[in-house]
């Protein structure tokens, strides 16, 4: 069976590209081979950040290929299991530690936005984007943990609206109330996310890590906690090569080098 994805590496990078087109659905087949590389992705140092997009640029993906609910159910052993392993693999990408960031075009539905809500950085297309979570037209509910993720992101009245009302919104749109924090030319679209992965790439990783650490999930966390996490990640990254190298640059007047013991 062919790979329904292809990865590359390159100067820090790794772009994770779905291959499905033109709709790029993600079938069984796809969250497999996704959470394979996602936990590579992670476990490899050369990687600082990485892009997921989608092969053509008809559609980012329509979201999960219904015609393989029934034999995604029965091969997980029901359907609680079925969505767990999408709940683990989109945790996975949001703690992994390393900035993800995902473009955002044409159809970017059900599971095409809640993959996405997992990445830290999301860049849409100014025109034609379609996203949204339109379950209730099928008579359901997002299943992947968009509703929670959503709300998180947007705030209630914006999930609500998107939601209840199984609502597509342009690129535009998801930048005003927050979906998204830029939109570009489709023609710009991938190269824009290549070149916010490798700006992000030469930050100092363990800085990064530490912020991530800090601020994923800040939502549900104490102002005095989210204090001590600050302090600790201070004292994690005080005395590192980055951050003497980040000293000596400024000193120096010259632009930082950071990760080159990674």
């Amino acid at each position: 069976m062919p790979s329904t994805l292809s990865f590359t590496q390159q100067d820090g990078i790794g772009v994770v590209t779905l291959e499905d087109p033109p709709y790029n659905r993600m079938s069984l087949e796809f969250i497999d081979e996704l959470e394979v590389v996602v936990n590579e992705i992670a476990a490899d140092n050369a990687i600082r950040s990485w892009v997921l997009t989608g092969a053509g640029e008809d559609n980012f993906s329509v979201g999960m290929n219904l015609k393989q609910m029934g034999e995604g159910i029965a091969r997980a052993g029901g359907p609680e299991a079925l969505f767990a392993q999408r709940h683990r693999v989109i945790a996975a990408i949001e703690h992994m530690g390393k900035p993800s960031v995902v473009t955002l075009y044409g159809y970017c539905l059900g599971g095409g936005l809640e993959i996405p809500l997992g990445c830290h950085f999301r860049l849409a297309a100014e025109t034609g984007a379609q996203i949204g979570l339109p379950e209730m037209d099928l008579g359901a509910v997002p299943a992947w943990g968009g509703s929670a993720r959503l709300v998180r992101c947007v705030g209630r009245d914006h999930a609500l609206d998107m939601i209840l009302r199984a609502k597509k919104i342009s690129g535009p749109e998801a930048l005003r109330i927050g979906l998204v924090q830029e939109i570009w030319p489709l023609a710009e679209l991938k190269d824009r996310a290549i070149a916010l992965a490798q700006e992000l790439a030469r930050q100092p990783a363990g800085a990064v890590r530490s912020m991530l650490d800090v601020l994923i999930g800040s939502e549900e966390r104490s102002f005095s906690d989210l204090l001590a996490a600050e302090s600790q990640a201070v004292m994690d990254n005080m005395g590192t090569a980055d951050a003497t190298e980040g000293m000596n640059a400024f000193l120096e007047k010259r632009p930082p080098v950071f990760n080159r013991e990674q």
